[in-house]
Order: C-alpha cells, then sequence, then structure tokens
C-alpha cells in the first residue's frame, strides 16, 4: 500500500511538523519519525529532506545489506534517511556506534511504522541519541495549506483578544466519513473512500500486525476492533471489550497493545495534579483516524451516521486528532489528557504545556449555548491556572460564552 501514496507526489502537500523536524536534526544526530502506515512518513521525508539520502528496509537488497554489513547503507554520507527501521533493530546498535564514532557529525532520520518508543530495542539502543517525533494523519489545516495553526498558538496567550465572528459553515460530516489519511486527499467518490478504507484494514491485518505479533485469529481482532470502535473516546475498561467481543482477557489485552504500538489506537490518560494519580486510572481510547473507526463500527453511508449514537463520540475523535497533531508541533510536547470526578463532571481534554493548561469541551452542535459549558467552568474554578476552556463545536460561530471560555467550530482550531 505504500506505492498508493507515493503516486500522488504530484499533489505533495507540506507536512507542519517537518519544520520542527529540520530544527531537531540540526541540534541532534537522531531523529525517529514514527506513526501508523500510510500517514505519508516516506513521502514527508523524501520530498522535504532532499539532503538527507534515502534508504528503506522494505526494499530487500537493502535488508540484506543491513543483515550483512549494515554500515554500507551509510558509507561516505553523513545525512541519511532510513525507513521502516522498526524491521530491523539490530541496525539500531550499529548507528549508535556510527554517532559516536563520527563525533556525532552524521546525521540519521529514522521512521516506522511503530510507535518506536514502545518498542524495548529503540528506547535501548539510542538513549540518550534521538529524539522522537509522532506523525499523524493530515489535520483539516494542512489540507487546506495553513502552515501556522495562529488560533490554536493564540488560545496559548492569555491576553489574546478574540473576535466574534460568523464562518463558514464547514460539514463535520463530510471529513468524518472520509477521513484524513493523505491517499484519501483527492479521492472524491464515497464508495471509492469506503474501498480504501476496508483495505487499509485487510492489508494492515494480513500483513503488518502478524509481523509486530502473533495473531492467533484475524476473526477475533476484528472483534476487538470492532468493540473498540464503538467505545470511542470512552473510558477503555478490558474487561468489557474482552466480554462484548468473546475474546479472552489476555488475548485482549495483547491485541489493544498491538493497536496501540502500530499507532492505530491512542490512549488518553486522565488528568490530575498528583502525577502518581493519573498512571493508576483507566484511560479513554481512540482510533488515530476518525474514518477507520467509522468503518469498523459499521457505518459506510452518510444516512447510518447521522443516525448513530456514538455520532458524538466519533466527532471527538476528529477533534482528538486535531489536539494530538498540534501537541506535536510545540516545544516541548505538550500532552492530551481528559478529565472526570467522582461526582460524574468530565471536561473531554485538557491539554498541559509546562505549568499552562487548557481545557477543551466537545459539543457536535451548530448552536453553542451557555448550557454546554457546565464542566468547563467547574474544570476553570477547581483549576485556576488554566489558561482559558475552549468550546469546539459543529456550527460556524465563533463567541465568547464566558470571559475564560470561547466556543470556535472545529475546523477553526487548525487555522
Amino acid at each position: 500500500m505504500k506505492d498508493i501514496i507515493s503516486d500522488n507526489g504530484t499533489n505533495y502537500k507540506n507536512r507542519r511538523i517537518s519544520q520542527k523536524i529540520k530544527k531537531l536534526i540540526d541540534a541532534f544526530p537522531v531523529v525517529v519519525v514514527s506513526g501508523a502506515r500510510q500517514v505519508g512518513k516516506s513521502t514527508m521525508l523524501q520530498h522535504e529532506f532532499g539532503d538527507f539520502d534515502y534508504v528503506s528496509l522494505d526494499d530487500f537488497d537493502i535488508m540484506d545489506r543491513a543483515r550483512l554489513d549494515p554500515a554500507t547503507l551509510w558509507y561516505n554520507k553523513d545525512r541519511i534517511i532510513i525507513d521502516e527501521v522498526q524491521k530491523y533493530p539490530p541496525l539500531l546498535n550499529t548507528i549508535k556506534h556510527a554517532v559516536d564514532g563520527s563525533g556525532r557529525t552524521k546525521r540519521f532520520l529514522l521512521s516506522g511504522s511503530s510507535n518506536l518508543l514502545l518498542m524495548k530495542e529503540v528506547t535501548e539502543s539510542l538513549a540518550g541519541r534521538a529524539l522522537y517525533i509522532d506523525l499523524l494523519p493530515f489535520t483539516y489545516g494542512e489540507r487546506q495549506g495553513i502552515a501556522t495553526p495562529t488560533n490554536y498558538d493564540q488560545l496559548w496567550d492569555s491576553e489574546a483578544v478574540f473576535q466574534e465572528a460568523a464562518l463558514p459553515q464547514v460539514d463535520a460530516l463530510e471529513y468524518l466519513l472520509k477521513g484524513f489519511m493523505p491517499p484519501l486527499l483527492e479521492v472524491q467518490d464515497h464508495v471509492s473512500v469506503v474501498a480504501w478504507l476496508e483495505g487499509y484494514v485487510r492489508t494492515y491485518l494480513e500483513r503488518d500486525l502478524r509481523n509486530l505479533s502473533q495473531i492467533d485469529s484475524l476473526v477475533d481482532f476484528r472483534k476487538v476492533m470492532r468493540v473498540l470502535s464503538l467505545r470511542i473516546a470512552q473510558v477503555l475498561n478490558q474487561a468489557d471489550v474482552a466480554k462484548d467481543s468473546g475474546v479472552s482477557h489476555t488475548t485482549t489485552h495483547r491485541y489493544l497493545k498491538l493497536l496501540e504500538i502500530s499507532q492505530i489506537m491512542h490512549r488518553v490518560e486522565a488528568y490530575a495534579v498528583n502525577r502518581t494519580k493519573r498512571i493508576v486510572k483507566s484511560p479513554k481510547a481512540f482510533f488515530m483516524d476518525p474514518a477507520l473507526s467509522i468503518l469498523l463500527a459499521g457505518y459506510f453511508d452518510r444516512p447510518s451516521l447521522e443516525k448513530a449514537r456514538e455520532l458524538g463520540s466519533f466527532f471527538e475523535s476528529m477533534v482528538y486528532l486535531h489536539l494530538k497533531a498540534l501537541c506535536e508541533l510545540m516545544t516541548p510536547k505538550s500532552t492530551v489528557y481528559y478529565w472526570r470526578t467522582v461526582s460524574g463532571a468530565e471536561v473531554d481534554f485538557v491539554v498541559e504545556h509546562g505549568h499552562k493548561l487548557l481545557a477543551f469541551e466537545v459539543k457536535m452542535t451548530t448552536s453553542p449555548s451557555v448550557n454546554d459549558i457546565k464542566n468547563l467552568l467547574v474544570f476553570l474554578k477547581d483549576y485556576p491556572e488554566t489558561v482559558r476552556g475552549v468550546l469546539v463545536h459543529a456550527g460556524s460561530e465563533v463567541k465568547m460564552l464566558h470571559s475564560k471560555v470561547i466556543a470556535m467550530p472545529w475546523w477553526w482550531l487548525d487555522c
């Protein structure tokens, strides 16, 4: 499936994260770019880092050279991209020695379709030498060619003044159904979109995941993914997923971990002032692209999606994708959490950057009102250090609902 994205080279759109990578690679010997299949890692690296030599372990000859004498891959080269590096982890020790032996003048851009931070061999081999970047599917702003998300940046400025406005209406359902995967950017026919997503799931299941870990039954794995897609944006209870899918607890745990390593699923931890408490609370789960979770949940067209009980959760997952991508652009990276009290008050997302916080409530409504921000006001009272609260909605208005709460359309957040 890598060929599909390469064929779109003439329509290449710049990725915002590339500017951050260029700054990092000037200062550090190794930058690791990870992300799910087809989010555009190879295309970005080849288009935006033309001064680097490119090799991929998808190439059988390159793989043979890596096994026989890996140093030949960067012989007489100081700047090199090695793609699909997770396919041969022993290569990482040789890279470490090459970096140290060159006085850290060599520069390596490594990429892979796994969360390499979760792979023990990577973190041990490159400790102290590598920085890690996650590449996600496109965001709305990237699709529109907007280089800098000015509105999001302003949210962090407590002195920023936002002008209330009536903006164009952007159809959220259109973007939910199509998603944000690069190969689908130019596809207009919805049947073709569904066919591509179906093929993505099938190819991914049959090849990549079997390479990463033993899958006992593809049928069981699909059951787990379907149950998970129907619980998107909810607190993840592995016991309930196992029960509803009819798959054992041990196997369900393994499959969820596999989805996380392969970047198909993301976990969002609970926010708490006491950082040690964050790790003991159950996370929320999100698929990396909303259209993928919608397909897995069994919704293939607009009429069925409009009636879906999970529509609000799918919309929340689209907002999560954008927040996660925006967090990656920041230095240091900001982190996305959710917040829930024992009494049931909940804020969908809390973004933490240093000692600053932004709180986000997500509503699939075209008429945002004060009634939608009750939980945000509770959070602002409990955490006065929060810069502001944001109500993200499916409408077209930017308006102040409170002196510290702004309502804005989902797409405007990324512009």
